[in-house]
């Protein structure tokens, strides 16, 4: 994963490293459990939720780094975990990170778009039938970032996480909205079943990004 750009008195860290130092700024000793439950928690509705491997690679880097520390603590007679704390070189860092970082374009990977994309190459059943699938995750999400954003109102520490969550919400309410613009729109175009077939066997004369492009910004 490609590293982010950081002022030059702060170290050049992957995002996942920051994502799991800015958990641990909210003030609580976390094991790597606890870490993943709140990213599953709150992250993933805007980046997403590091594996338990990640968020423990990044812990260790964080932890080398000084920002970070950890204690073993027994929780029974058999079991025991590791817990980590924030250190204020940690808490620096990360606030300087926050702060000063450049704000860099918003990356799309889209999945369900790239496959709308080669629509000339699929069934139309097919693409409806993922758009589908698309648009009710999309409200699954929706209703679950509402859910989680009031969760976040009752702490006043979570100010800021509920402003993300309230974001979430109408990121995934567009995006169910859009899912069913297309789904209408693919409807019109499948009409003909056989035009996916008729396409592949009549390509027309490709032309070039530049001949395609109507302005530049």
């Amino acid at each position: 994963m490609a590293k982010d750009k950081t002022p030059a008195d702060a170290p050049t860290l992957r995002p996942t490293s920051w994502a799991v130092l800015g958990l641990l700024s909210f003030g609580s000793e976390l094991s790597g459990y606890d870490l993943k439950k709140w990213a599953d928690w709150s992250l993933r509705f805007f980046y997403w939720a590091p594996s338990y491997s990640q968020i423990y690679s990044e812990l260790r880097n964080l932890e080398a780094h000084g920002f970070a520390t950890s204690r073993v603590v027994s929780t029974n007679d058999v079991k025991s975990k590791r817990l980590y704390a924030i250190t204020p070189a940690g808490t620096d860092a990360v606030a300087t990170w926050a702060n000063e970082s450049p704000v860099e374009p918003a990356v799309l990977k889209h999945g369900v778009m790239l496959r709308m994309w080669l629509g000339h190459l699929a069934d139309p059943d097919k693409l409806q039938s993922a758009l589908t699938e698309h648009r009710d995750q999309s409200e699954k999400m929706r209703i679950r970032a509402i859910a989680d954003a009031e969760g976040a109102s009752e702490e006043a520490g979570w100010a800021y996480p509920e402003l993300v969550l309230r974001w979430s919400e109408m990121y995934y309410e567009s995006e169910r909205d859009r899912a069913n613009w297309m789904l209408e729109n693919i409807s019109r175009l499948g009409s003909d079943k056989s035009s996916a077939g008729k396409a592949r066997r009549k390509k027309p004369e490709p032309r070039t990004p530049d001949e395609l492009r109507k302005h530049e910004d």
